[in-house]
């Protein structure tokens, strides 16, 4: 498994307007969609292309276009989906899907409660959004779920991460064969007693839509 954590003046701004309790939801949004643009940048270096010729107004020249099959964006909601527009915007042609996972508060395992996924993914590289990764518990059973529907390269964009969250990813696919990436903006200093990262920013669902 690769760690990347993504090194740039834009995202540490933006990262830390995120992580202050006074930026209201609206701002929070549109900043998130923003970062993940430039997450994403970072996320997609090998997303599979094929060699193409067109014709420029001065000669035909050699190009790229991204390969078939499609990759696939695969947001978790519900914070996930505050990441799709910022996705989307860099590879519009990439296919959709959705995958609804929640975690037990208590145990803080993940369970998945809904997916809007293609059936068979064998061949496809996939891109997972989701904005925290803790303890690992969800992005664990997402991927997990993705490799047993055939995808065979699977990358997730998280906004922060813990140590703790990393370091149980790389004992779950220690011994796996699908390549398997994490492109982060920042990689925190902990979870406290309550599974929350700190510093942090606290939970991105509810400060991207409100306390539901």
């Amino acid at each position: 498994m690769k760690v990347h954590v993504a090194d740039h003046p834009l995202i540490s701004h933006k990262l830390t307007v995120l992580r202050d309790e006074k930026t209201d939801s609206p701002t929070f949004r549109r900043l998130v969609e923003e970062l993940v643009t430039l997450l994403a940048y970072e996320a997609t270096r090998d997303v599979r292309t094929k060699t193409v010729t067109v014709q420029t107004p001065v000669t035909q020249t050699q190009g790229f276009k991204m390969a078939e099959p499609r990759p696939v964006v695969v947001p978790i909601l519900r914070a996930g989906l505050g990441m799709l527009e910022g996705m989307s915007r860099l590879i519009p042609t990439a296919e959709v899907g959705f995958l609804g996972m929640v975690r037990d508060e208590k145990t803080l395992k993940a369970s998945t409660y809904a997916n809007r996924l293609p059936d068979d993914l064998s061949g496809r590289q996939c891109f997972v959004l989701d904005p925290m990764l803790a303890t690992g518990g969800t992005l664990i059973s997402a991927i997990n779920y993705l490799i047993d529907k055939g995808a065979n390269d699977i990358t997730a964009i998280c906004i922060l991460a813990a140590p703790e969250g990393i370091a149980n990813m790389e004992q779950a696919f220690e011994n796996s064969r699908v390549p398997i990436t994490i492109v982060t903006g920042a990689l925190d200093t902990k979870l406290n007693e309550f599974g929350y990262i700190v510093p942090g920013l606290g939970d991105a669902g509810d400060r991207l839509y409100g306390v539901v």
